[in-house]
């Protein structure tokens, strides 16, 4: 896998480049709480299960043409708990469409099972990827925003599999029926009607 910090318009210019033609792309952002209104926005990270980019906007680092990406409805944004994300990112001015969200589908898939739908515990449960989440703790509003290597793995490492795990939550979402399940769950959860996002329906 390919890892890329893109500080510089050049760097976000190759990016955009690059994860332009891809039709999924897993996404994610770090923040400083749970509260969309009352939180920083740190990052947004992007993958394509074979090229990782992060944007440390906590270093004073803008989007640049990198929002373009969320904004295309061709590419299907997947996130898990999307809603979350998409929060955030909409307070901040950018626009997500065509959006794919597995812990909406992770929860359809395992419903009566009394299993946790943490990405977490889904990577594992799918792939038996083992995911370690230690370093959450450090974005904080105390953290001095400076991206160190072992914060940017961490914050990749959430996007890298999002793709695949897409793939493979709709496959099951298929086999047992329960794609309708799936589409009006997350029209519930991101509220359609909005203009700020529209939901991944074809792909």
């Amino acid at each position: 896998m390919e890892i890329l910090v893109a500080r510089t318009e050049k760097e976000q210019k190759r990016a955009g480049e690059i994860l332009a033609s891809a039709p999924i792309l897993g996404c994610d952002t770090e923040t400083s709480s749970l509260s969309a209104q009352n939180g920083k926005l740190f990052s947004v990270q992007f993958s394509d299960g074979r090229f990782s980019v992060l944007v440390p906007l906590s270093e004073g680092v803008g989007l640049g043409p990198l929002a373009k990406l969320l904004s295309d409805p061709k590419i299907t944004k997947t996130f898990h708990n999307a809603k979350f994300d998409i929060d955030f990112l909409t307070a901040n001015g950018v626009e997500v469409r065509n959006v794919f969200c597995t812990m909406v589908a992770e929860k359809i898939l395992t419903k009566g099972a009394n299993q946790s739908c943490s990405l977490a515990e889904t990577l594992y449960r799918h792939f038996g990827i083992d995911l370690d989440k230690s370093k959450r703790g450090a974005f904080n509003r105390r953290w001095d925003g400076v991206w160190s290597d072992d914060l940017i793995d961490y914050a990749l490492s959430d996007v890298l599999h999002l793709p695949r795990l897409m793939s493979e939550q709709k496959q099951w979402l298929e086999r047992l029926g329960l794609a309708e399940d799936y589409q009006r769950q997350i029209e519930k959860s991101l509220g359609t009607g909005s203009s700020r996002q529209t939901v991944d329906s074809s792909q």
